[in-house]
């Protein structure tokens, strides 16, 4: 059974979802990675002639071809992944994966980490960023606590919880492969719970301080992109508390030594939580074709991983908006995905998703509103396709 935290406004209710029956697991032995080995193979290319008639019929629409540009793409995309060329989103939510990471402790964040206990609670009341850009968007949050340092047992949050915040990573493992395989079958179980419950769209967002420090580190780690490339200021750091994190992070992966070809030794050693997590929504998203769509810095490092271990989940992905923290682009560069706004935001949360919510919903207006030219009467003749 699944209880509801409910606010709301013009004349909508929004939903926070708290089911106390999705328990943490622990897996030993023969059952280790018996969900992940389960969805990794069950991922399926989306459907490409229902992606194709969906393509032939924008260019029937009263327009001309290819003028309303990403809006068709999107619907396009679309059709391949729910194999309809029409789709309505009743029940959507953004997942935001909380958790809080070790390496605090070096100086890395110019916030205090009780920061991520205090806005994981303000989620319930709906007073973040991500809640009320939700509301706009006739969208629900689900908050996970996946690693929190600190007891959250109110309603509004999923008790996902592994550890109490992860070790921290410049003196040795963020966690144990065992508990970072768990972080990834929670996100894949969360997806699979909502969709069951109808949901079909969803975005990724995370709550923890330091997780710019993580995500660089893991992109690093699966990467050979430099540290220059690689490490923003996240939050706002000073000059010399930005270079403090920059030998930080080299410092992680100089003592862990991450396999870059082995994802789940990268996440382990360098990752968070919270990174783990959305890993397994992008994998569940796709494991049960749905469309889901990436955030910023830290969900598009989660995303990255994910298509590391299926190439089809990319299929599966949209890109909210172009964050402006340093390592973004270099990473929707290695997913080749363009993301659909430019809103020069760095808040993460999933404050992006909800956004991009309005568009995705914008495109199947269109596919499946709009005339087409035979059923406005007007010869077509004259089109040229000029894409």
């Amino acid at each position: 059974m699944i209880f509801f935290s409910t606010f709301g406004g013009k004349g909508r209710k929004h939903t926070i979802i708290l089911n106390p029956a999705l328990k943490v697991r622990f897996f030993y032995g023969g059952k280790e990675m018996e969900l992940l080995n389960k969805t990794l193979k069950g991922i399926n290319p989306i459907d490409d002639l229902a992606k194709g008639e969906a393509a032939k019929y924008s260019d029937s629409l009263i327009k001309p071809i290819g003028s309303l540009g990403t809006l068709e793409t999107i619907a396009i995309q679309m059709a391949g992944i729910t194999g309809q060329r029409s789709n309505t989103f009743e029940k959507k939510s953004t997942i935001v994966m909380a958790a809080d990471n070790g390496v605090h402790v070096e100086g890395v964040s110019a916030c205090p980490q009780e920061i991520t206990v205090s806005q994981t609670i303000n989620m319930t009341k709906g007073l973040t960023g991500i809640c009320v850009l939700s509301k706009h968007a006739g969208s629900d949050v689900t908050i996970v606590d996946i690693g929190v340092k600190g007891d959250l047992n109110i309603p509004g949050i999923i008790n996902k919880k592994i550890s109490h915040g992860t070790n921290n990573m410049a003196k040795g493992p963020a966690m144990t492969k065992e508990q970072a395989i768990t972080a990834v079958e929670v996100g894949i179980d969360i997806v699979g719970e909502l969709v069951s419950e109808g949901y079909k769209l969803f975005g990724t967002g995370e709550m923890g301080i330091c997780n710019t420090s993580t995500s660089s580190a893991v992109l690093m780690g699966l990467t050979d992109l430099c540290i220059e490339s690689s490490v923003g200021r996240g939050a706002g750091l000073t000059d010399a508390d930005y270079e403090n994190k920059k030998r930080v992070i080299e410092r992680a992966l100089e003592i862990n030594k991450p396999d870059k070809d082995d994802v789940l030794d990268v996440i382990s050693k360098v990752g968070g939580y919270d990174i783990a997590g959305l890993t397994g929504c992008f994998l569940g998203a796709a494991y049960y074709r749905v469309p889901i769509v990436i955030d910023g810095f830290i969900s598009a490092v989660a995303a990255l991983a994910a298509y590391r271990l299926n190439p089809l989940v990319k299929d599966y992905l949209f890109a909210s908006h172009c964050s402006e923290e340093k390592g973004y682009k270099h990473t929707m560069n290695l997913l080749g995905i363009e993301p659909i706004l430019n809103l020069h935001m760095r808040l993460g949360e999933g404050t992006g998703c909800p956004l991009a919510f309005n568009i995705i919903e914008a495109s199947q207006a269109v596919i499946s509103n709009m005339a087409t030219f035979e059923q406005a009467a007007i010869n077509d003749d004259f089109l040229v396709d000029i894409r």
